[in-house]
């Protein structure tokens, strides 16, 4: 399939070889957090150290941002390995093309993985934030979880990150938060955030006009916070309202601190 890798060489830098009753390797979900490198876990930084292959997702023509926070522990082109979607912002997620191309990508992506593991080498999957929490990894986890062993690395998630650097503490007392994507129509977006206490609005992009009519009409758009790189080299934190344009990449999102019960 175009645009998907072949299973590239291991790398010099790999982990001890396995001993002889050790069948299969590893498939490694590590959480690379928010951006900032300094938010990696100690264990994350044990699995990239030593896995056999570093995947990472991207688009076509360029390096993943996971893997760019990756340089902070190592810089080891042998070991890298990259997954260029076939799509990203070029058709609408519900498209049948993208359904479709994204199924075929993910089940030949998953199909090289199982070949590398087969052969007692593990694969880190390097997921931004944290690989349970609307992450790529799932879609390769849920193909291979019930063929080889499995360990998911947690990671610090984009909306800690980004509500931590934003000095915005998102729930108080029985709060309840609600995390939303930008991508749900705008009338469910109003609604949902009407009936929740504190929101966290992720997937912003081209949505960004939509995301702030939806908050003006549940009557909450003086209390959202919109957060732009997160951690992240050129980090931008600014009340919405304040906000001049529409314009929002896809490391941003907006946030809706709670305002319940404080003693």
């Amino acid at each position: 399939m175009e645009g998907l890798s072949v299973l590239p060489p291991a790398g010099p830098d790999c982990r001890e070889e396995r001993p002889a009753s050790a069948v299969t390797g590893t498939l490694y979900g590590v959480g690379m957090g928010p951006g900032d490198p300094d938010y990696l876990t100690v264990r994350a930084v044990r699995v990239l150290e030593r896995a056999h292959h570093l995947v990472h997702f991207c688009k076509a023509g360029r390096r993943g941002n996971a893997r760019t926070i990756a340089d902070a522990v190592v810089r080891d082109a042998a070991r890298e390995w990259p997954l260029a979607y076939p799509y990203t912002t070029e058709l609408p997620p519900d498209d049948a093309t993208y359904v479709s191309a994204l199924a075929r990508f993910y089940d030949e992506a998953a199909e090289e993985m199982a070949a590398a593991l087969g052969a007692g080498r593990d694969v880190a999957i390097l997921s931004e934030g944290d690989p349970f929490f609307y992450g790529s990894f799932m879609h390769l986890w849920r193909r291979l979880k019930d063929r080889f062993p499995v360990e998911v690395v947690p990671g610090v998630t984009g909306m800690s990150g980004c509500w931590t650097r934003a000095g915005t503490p998102i729930t108080w007392g029985d709060d309840v938060l609600t995390v939303l994507p930008a991508t749900l129509p705008g009338p469910v977006l109003a609604r949902r955030l009407a009936e929740t206490d504190a929101a966290v609005i992720m997937k912003l992009g081209r949505h960004l006009p939509k995301v702030r009519a939806a908050l003006a009409e549940a009557g909450l758009l003086a209390r959202a916070v919109y957060v732009e790189r997160g951690t992240m080299a050129g980090e931008r934190i600014t009340p919405l309202a304040e906000k001049p344009d529409d314009d929002a990449p896809y490391f941003s999102m907006v946030l809706v601190p709670g305002e319940g019960r404080r003693p």
